[in-house]
């Protein structure tokens, strides 16, 4: 049962936290020089040379590069880049913390989406993880009419990008490798983010420029590579809450990097979120023991 390996989408989850923060940081230094399109250049562009090196050093892993599920790579990735182009403009317009919170509207509908989609089960914990979230959400936005700001649909838009990219990426790793499914979105994203951007791009490039490309690049690359490994070891549903602990994480990275206002009520929303996650975790880990225990116990059939 996928359950009985929650340590590994903890640790695997926490991985994501990271480069996701990292992936935002680096996009915002970029956005000043660069066009949103320039910056998912570099981000596939990197990531597909380290993918060709790593199959010249290890030979094996062409093998798992294959046409099969080709179609379903081409959906997920279509909505992962459109999902990367609403994301990394609504970064380039809005506060950091803003933008997260409302990135994670896209657990509500990955839980929605799995269950119509991967048959999995809505239980009270899962679906009161994902209400919390919401909650604590619009703790934190205190959405009303004075302080709406249209580049937050971009966001929200992006959420529901983001949450067809979860579903799929699960759908996937039944049959496809983690180096298979990165593979493709890198490949399949390049020509699409390379058409839109200016050809000489490369020529703004100062040394400045270079750690923050670099991290595009390589969070590219381990943020994918920790959440297909997460959604391996896990329901798509218990995975996706747990990415709310990037609110309270990237509160404290906008208002250290960029001076960005951080408020009580952001802690408050944060500490919403994290209730409904650890309530979510504390009952997967008492579920997936009494499936061990009655798997023990079973009698054998003859």
């Amino acid at each position: 049962m996928a359950t009985n390996h929650l340590g590994r989408v903890v640790f695997w989850m926490i991985g994501a936290l990271l480069s996701f923060s990292m992936m935002a940081v680096s996009i915002r230094n970029l956005g000043g020089e660069f066009s949103v399109a320039e910056i998912l250049t570099f981000r596939s562009g990197l990531g597909l040379v380290a993918i060709c090196v790593l199959m010249v050093v290890r030979p094996v892993l062409r093998r798992d590069i294959n046409l099969r599920r080709i179609g379903i790579h081409a959906v997920r990735n279509g909505f992962h880049i459109a999902g990367q182009f609403l994301w990394a403009s609504g970064l380039l317009l809005l506060p950091l913390a803003t933008v997260f919170s409302l990135e994670f509207t896209t657990p509500a509908w990955t839980a929605l989406l799995a269950s119509l989609f991967l048959g999995e089960r809505i239980t009270q914990s899962r679906l009161g993880a994902v209400l919390l979230g919401v909650v604590g959400v619009v703790v934190i936005l205190r959405p009303g009419l004075t302080s709406f700001q249209p580049a937050t649909l971009l966001v929200l838009a992006a959420a529901l990008c983001y949450g067809v990219t979860m579903i799929t990426t699960k759908k996937l790793t039944a049959t496809q490798s983690t180096f298979a499914i990165i593979f493709w979105m890198n490949a399949m994203q390049l020509p699409v983010a390379f058409a839109r951007s200016d050809p000489l791009f490369v020529a703004k490039l100062g040394l400045h420029d270079l750690p923050w490309v670099a991290g595009v690049g390589v969070a590219g690359l381990t943020s994918h590579f920790c959440l297909t490994n997460a959604f391996r070891a896990g329901e798509a549903s218990v995975v996706a809450p747990i990415d709310f602990l990037r609110i309270p994480l990237i509160a404290v990275v906008g208002w250290w990097f960029y001076g960005e206002t951080v408020d009580a009520l952001v802690f408050v929303g944060a500490g919403i979120i994290i209730s409904g996650v650890l309530w979510n975790l504390r009952t997967e880990s008492r579920r997936s023991r009494s499936s061990v225990l009655i798997d023990i116990t079973a009698p054998v059939e003859p």
